[in-house]
């Protein structure tokens, strides 16, 4: 006759069977290396910002103007009893903002003291890539008026400059909204 186990002898072996049976996590060397952020464009360029930089993304708000502002702030919004200032990032970078409204959203970006919503004309969702394809800002890209904020940039089936909200909100010339 088999001896009899107790509750305790019995969830051992239970738990070393599950040990046998486990398969084993990756090796380091063989974990994909990937990055993700949040793609968007603006005009014809598309973008994407790290996922850290981002702390959501929302529909255009209904928004109050302000007076005595630069064209590119567009107002204030109330975001769940947050007043949220939104800026056209377009009309911030000299782009023309697109006319479909029903694709525009607006990038929520908390960094230190700055809550601001950036509008863009079109979210595409979280994009992924390959840590090993990411290439460093060259001088040549820091030309413009979005080149102070582009880190960097992947190629896929169209390039995507990685672009810093918290550069932007680091910005002087951002932070100068008074007309």
């Amino acid at each position: 006759m088999a001896e009899s186990l107790t509750a305790f002898e019995l969830l051992l072996q239970i738990d070393q069977r599950c040990r046998l049976l486990a398969a084993d996590l990756p090796s380091q060397q063989t974990r994909n290396h990937g990055w993700s952020g949040i793609g968007f464009r603006l005009g014809e360029r598309w973008y994407v910002a790290p996922m850290g930089e981002v702390s959501e993304v929302l529909h255009e708000p209904r928004l109050t103007q302000l007076p005595g502002v630069k064209p590119w702030v567009r107002g204030v919004a109330n975001l769940r009893g947050r007043l949220l200032p939104v800026m056209d990032l377009c009309g911030f970078l000299g782009v023309e903002l697109s006319a479909l409204r029903k694709q525009r959203r607006v990038l929520v970006v908390e960094y230190k003291e700055v809550f601001v919503g950036l509008m863009v004309d079109e979210v595409l969702g979280m994009q992924h890539f390959d840590q090993a394809s990411f290439e460093p800002a060259s001088l040549d890209a820091q030309d413009g008026p979005a080149g102070a904020f582009i880190k960097g940039q992947f190629e896929r089936e169209q390039r995507w400059q990685v672009f810093s909200p918290f550069a932007l909100a680091q910005s002087p010339r951002f932070m100068d909204v008074a007309v």
